[in-house]
């Protein structure tokens, strides 16, 4: 498939997906906050569980919930379901057109002794063997117990981290680690909270008692899918981020930031309830704070007058552009560049060319951080950049800085 023609199929998929995601958490979270914020109804009506008002939109809403179901069925009732499976299904469109068609650039660790077949099915079975190992958890008596269930989730999830960028990049190890998170979420929604929610419209249609165990079970899979909507924002995201998944202990980053996620998730289900608790709120950001000072210290970039510190061997002796362009010329300028021989791509990723010697000295500080302090770049090292390479960069970039 021309790369063209791939670009604008990830575009379409991407856009879907931010869109879908948005949706369905959106609706996640406001369920969420309506039924936990349920109070006492006004007028008293024994089938009624709880109502709440609300105002939006310059108006006034009286939003009330029925303790089991109506006494009869409206003409029409509201589903939420397809936000959570077109962001499934855009989200395994994604996976297949950025990391399984561009295994040997997304896919595969720079160090990988595997193919890209073999790589793409650890990759897909993680996903699928997530979802399966939650749901064998989720039929044991240990789903009683949330904060259980929730601990080995997150050494889980941390784990597989680890074993994953044992394999894949550290990139694609993230990516995954989320894939196999919103399975789960998307799972949950089809598996368990559709088909309950379908035997309580049977159940008031025919005049029988809905199966309670099933109602049971959705609303605890909905605050399993509630929760890990901020983890899973994040390692959606997280591509983005080289200094969190491409650290040498970046399985642990994933694992500490996801468990914030969480943390913070708690603080507003809490709030919903009306127990305020802003403490939780300022201990997530002292984790926050760190998290990244634990980052900072693995790459040896401690701040801006630090980041180009330790650059390589050589310390401040001075190196001669030529030489930094031919190493860019064959490592780096074989994507970035106004015509790019890599068929990956048809024009220069992020627009950044290097065919200039402007070009080049304008991103001196770039150049660094992703070659040097998170080796993001080249892709997969798909261009052979050597340990000498990177320190000659190293050592100019900061000359060029510490001179701006």
């Amino acid at each position: 498939m021309p790369a063209l023609a791939v670009e604008w199929l990830e575009l379409a998929a991407r856009w879907l997906h931010v869109v879908a995601g948005v949706v369905w958490i959106g609706t996640s979270f406001y369920f969420t906050g309506l039924d936990l914020g349920l109070r006492e109804p006004e007028e008293s009506d024994p089938d009624l569980e709880g109502e709440l008002w609300e105002v939006h939109g310059g108006g006034f809403y009286r939003v009330s919930k029925y303790d089991v179901a109506p006494p009869r069925m409206p003409q029409e009732l509201q589903w939420f379901k397809w936000e959570a499976y077109t962001t499934w299904l855009s989200g395994a469109a994604l996976l297949v057109l950025v990391y399984y068609l561009g295994a040997d650039a997304y896919l595969l660790g720079r160090d990988a002794t595997i193919g890209a077949t073999a790589g793409i099915a650890i990759a897909a079975g993680a996903v699928v063997g997530g979802w399966l190992a939650y749901e064998a958890v989720c039929r044991t008596p240990i789903v009683e117990r949330p904060g259980t269930l929730a601990a080995i989730g997150l050494v889980a999830a941390t784990a597989a981290a680890f074993l994953l960028s044992q394999v894949l990049s550290g990139r694609a190890a993230y990516i995954h680690v989320g894939a196999a998170i919103g399975t789960m979420m998307a799972a949950n929604v089809f598996f368990v909270i559709i088909p309950a929610h379908r035997d309580l419209v049977d159940a008031v249609e025919e005049g029988r008692e809905p199966d309670a165990a099933r109602a049971r079970d959705a609303s605890r899979r909905s605050r399993h899918n509630n929760y890990l909507t901020l983890p899973v924002l994040f390692l959606m995201i997280s591509n983005h981020y080289p200094v969190a998944y491409e650290h040498p202990q970046g399985w642990l980053i994933l694992g500490a930031l996801a468990a914030l996620g969480g943390w913070i998730r708690h603080y507003f289900n809490l709030r919903h309830r009306g127990r305020d608790r802003p403490w939780i709120l300022a201990t997530a950001a002292i984790g926050f704070v760190a998290v990244a000072l634990f980052a900072a210290r693995g790459t040896g970039r401690g701040g801006p007058s630090g980041d180009l510190a330790g650059a390589g061997a050589g310390g401040d002796e001075a190196v001669a552009f030529e030489e930094v362009r031919a190493v860019i010329a064959s490592r780096c300028a074989t994507c970035h560049s106004a015509d790019p021989v890599d068929e990956l791509f048809d024009a220069p990723p992020a627009g950044i060319a290097f065919d200039t010697p402007e070009q080049i000295r304008s991103r001196a500080g770039k150049i660094y951080e992703v070659t040097v302090a998170s080796r993001v770049m080249p892709l997969g090292n798909l261009t052979d950049m050597t340990e000498e390479e990177r320190a000659l960069v190293g050592r100019w970039a900061r000359r060029v800085e510490a001179g701006r």
